[in-house]
């Protein structure tokens, strides 16, 4: 037989475990409640929700947007019930500044960095000491910050550029090595219109940044370089992409010009137009085109970038077709980008047997970027070609002074 004694402490342990459990229970159900109300994102249900949760330390942040006259004290004790809250530190910093109280305002958000440091704390005293004026402190802080860039530090380099819109002096203020903050700096650059900086800094992505996630970058800034007639540049980083392997290395021009592999989406690479009626397509015998005889009457077939100093050179090229007449409108064209003119143009191809040919050409002083050029004109009194086009190979080279 259990003592009475047993029975009745084993009935008050179940007591006591019961009444915790409903504790337990009812300060869920609280929480619930409020964390709904606050939800609802009001200025009555935020205040309501403090009243359901008075330790909630984030109802107290959001419940300081609503009520701006009080706003330091409800950040005060957001900050009282979570030390550890940056953003808390930083608001509480901006309502000091507001209020002109500047030592108060520098030191929390000095706080805010000592219990964060990511880039949200140092992008903000960058913008204080900018506001302040103070440009020793501000330079260090900007510079803070592009060490641990986030996804967008565009606003961060428009502040640089406020205080010294020179691209070098910015460079040599905040520029790193993290891939990055280089990508973003480079978008950046280029929006500015700063070529020779975009040209300069670009590099610096083969030491830090990786082929799968840089590639794309560095070729789309080819084509702006291009774009912007700035060949030389857009040359050179081209050739760097190929000695650092993130591109299959071709000793010759133009480049791919057994035109084996698929295009990379750059200008120094072949692009192929569709259109209704002509269609292209590379592959291990050269590149095939079809021309259906719905084509446009003036149309390119293939055509790539090439940067070439003054002097004599020679096209090579190798093709047949098929039900192509003579004299029909398919020609090589030398294109002069920075002027837009022929500077050289070949004879009509029409073979059905496979012929090698040669056009010899010029370019002038002054003439740099070039654009190589497979076009489809349709010559007056012919109908439009229906046929095919293989073309085996193409390859420029220089012609030795006499």
């Amino acid at each position: 037989m259990i003592p009475l004694f047993l029975k009745s402490g084993g009935y008050a342990l179940r007591m006591v475990i019961a009444a915790g459990c409903c504790l337990g229970i009812w300060s869920s159900l609280t929480l619930a409640r409020a964390d709904y109300r606050f939800k609802k994102d009001t200025e009555e249900s935020v205040r309501s929700a403090i009243r359901l949760e008075p330790d909630g330390w984030e109802y107290y942040m959001r419940l300081s947007e609503f009520d701006r006259a009080h706003a330091r004290e409800l950040l005060t004790t957001s900050l009282g019930l979570n030390r550890f809250d940056a953003q808390a530190d930083i608001e509480l910093g901006l309502q000091y500044e507001a209020e002109e109280d500047f030592g108060r305002a520098e030191k929390q958000l000095l706080e805010a960095y000592d219990v964060d440091h990511t880039y949200l704390p140092r992008w903000s005293l960058a913008n204080y000491y900018f506001r302040r004026d103070n440009m020793p402190a501000f330079w260090a802080w900007a510079r803070s910050a592009a060490a641990m860039p986030s996804d967008e530090i565009g606003p961060l380099l428009e502040l640089c550029w406020r205080v010294a819109p020179d691209p070098k002096i910015i460079s040599a203020a905040i520029l790193n090595d993290k891939p990055e903050m280089i990508r973003q700096y480079i978008n950046f650059l280029l929006a500015k219109g700063e070529a020779a900086e975009v040209a300069r800094i670009s590099p610096h992505l083969f030491r830090s940044g990786d082929p799968e996630s840089d590639r794309p970058v560095l070729l789309s800034v080819v084509n702006r370089l291009a774009g912007l007639n700035d060949g030389a540049a857009a040359n050179d980083l081209w050739h760097l992409l190929m000695e650092h392997h993130w591109v299959t290395a071709d000793t010759t021009v133009p480049y791919n010009g057994g035109f084996q592999r698929e295009p990379l989406p750059v200008s120094f690479d072949w692009y192929f137009p569709e259109y209704e009626g002509l269609h292209s397509w590379p592959g291990s015998s050269g590149l095939e085109t079809e021309f259906t005889g719905s084509q446009p009457e003036g149309c390119v077939i293939a055509e790539q970038a090439v940067v070439l100093t003054p002097g004599d050179y020679t096209l090579s090229y190798a093709y047949r077709t098929s039900d192509v007449a003579p004299e029909t409108g398919i020609q090589w064209q030398i294109i002069d980008v920075k002027s837009n003119t022929v500077l050289a143009q070949s004879s009509d191809l029409s073979s059905d047997e496979m012929k090698h040919s040669v056009l010899t050409f010029a370019v002038p002083p002054g003439s740099s970027l070039l654009r190589l050029r497979l076009a489809y004109n349709r010559t007056l009194g012919t109908p439009r070609i229906a046929g095919m086009l293989d073309l085996q190979s193409a390859q420029i080279q220089v012609l030795p002074k006499s």
